[in-house]
């Protein structure tokens, strides 16, 4: 044994996931939080403060995320690509 707590990684690169997963996995948060924000904000001004606005809310993100992660990993690289033609080379250091 070497110390370290189950769960713990080395800093040689070992994780729980493959970081060839890394553009799936940052798609599958950002589709989630954003479609949370944004069916939150959409129901709360269909409904009000109605007293099942929680509820809705979740139904709704629920479908909007099971729409937007599909979505963000079509239009992630169509985006990639469209900011690489608009922004120049990342600047080096001289």
């Amino acid at each position: 044994m070497d110390g370290r707590l189950e769960g713990d990684h080395d800093d040689e690169g070992s994780s729980m996931i493959p970081a060839k997963f890394a553009p799936t996995l940052f798609g599958f948060f950002v589709s989630g939080l954003m479609s949370l924000v944004v069916s939150g904000i959409a129901t709360l001004r269909a409904l009000g403060w109605a007293d099942h606005l929680l509820s809705a809310w979740l139904e709704s993100w629920l479908f909007s995320w099971a729409v937007a992660f599909p979505t963000i990993l079509l239009v992630a690289p169509m985006a990639r690509r469209l900011v690489a033609r608009l922004t120049g080379p990342a600047d080096t250091p001289s």
